[in-house]
């Protein structure tokens, strides 16, 4: 039997899946997750395989992604689901649609294009890296030690989502970083060049992020032929939590039409 992901399920009626960045986890989607199954939808906040509470694995690229996705749908007997991915997970819901287009609805990808990417967060695994759990005693003292070598708060915040208290006086990380710092080369894999989804698509990238470039349009379209590309404006990367209401509303006008 294959391990399933672990979900939060929200609200009811068609199914939307949505799936967290690199180092992210479901919980960086509840608010907006609320919202969604307010206006009719049954949401499923998704944990990828070493992210979040989902099981650990030293298998990690995104033909083995979208088949965690695959076996997920076919566990919870959805029919076919809108899927909503973030960053890494926009790469995880792209592959999984290419693959498996007859089981989506509508697909939605927010600030990432089907290109390679280079590595780029081997900073951030590595402030985490050098974080002393066995030592740190609070959130905040673990804020001082990653302020080291990080300066954006947001980044910071988002980080420390992954502390948890594994026992009393005993802090933990809930990501997999012994395996994901070996895997920095999978996160900017490429679309494979033949691979193409022809159903409803939106591309929704960050008014202040380089993630989607004017010159991405070509390739997106060729795997994408159906897609649209919008900006949420104010935002960068995490556009979601940068301008929630925007990439709400742009969101739900795509879902509904």
């Amino acid at each position: 039997m294959s391990k399933i992901l672990h979900s939060t399920i929200l609200g009811e009626g068609a199914p939307l899946l949505i799936l967290h960045g690199f180092l992210g986890m479901s919980d960086n989607w509840k608010t907006l997750g609320n919202r969604f199954a307010e206006h009719g939808f049954q949401v499923h906040l998704i944990d990828q395989r070493n992210h979040g509470r989902s099981f650990h694995d030293v298998i990690f690229n995104y033909d083995t992604l979208a088949a965690d996705v695959n076996n997920y749908i076919s566990y919870h007997q959805l029919e076919k689901t809108h899927l909503l991915g973030h960053s890494m997970g926009g790469k995880t819901v792209m592959q999984f649609a290419v693959q498996n287009g007859s089981q989506v609805n509508k697909l939605l990808v927010a600030d990432i294009a089907p290109r390679y990417y280079p590595p780029h967060h081997q900073r951030i695994i590595d402030a985490l890296l050098a974080l002393d759990l066995d030592s740190i005693q609070s959130r905040s003292e673990a804020d001082r030690q990653l302020s080291k070598q990080i300066e954006d708060v947001g980044v910071r915040q988002f980080l420390l989502k992954n502390l948890y208290w594994q026992e009393r006086g005993k802090l933990g990380l809930r990501c997999n970083l012994d395996i994901l710092q070996h895997r920095l080369d999978e996160i900017g894999a490429p679309l494979a060049a033949n691979s193409t989804f022809d159903g409803p698509t939106l591309f929704l990238r960050g008014g202040r992020s380089d993630y989607i470039r004017p010159e991405d349009q070509t390739l997106i379209e060729k795997h994408f032929p159906n897609a649209k590309i919008n900006t949420v404006e104010n935002a960068g990367h995490w556009l979601h939590a940068e301008n929630p209401s925007q990439f709400f509303e742009k969101a739900m006008a795509f879902l509904d039409s």
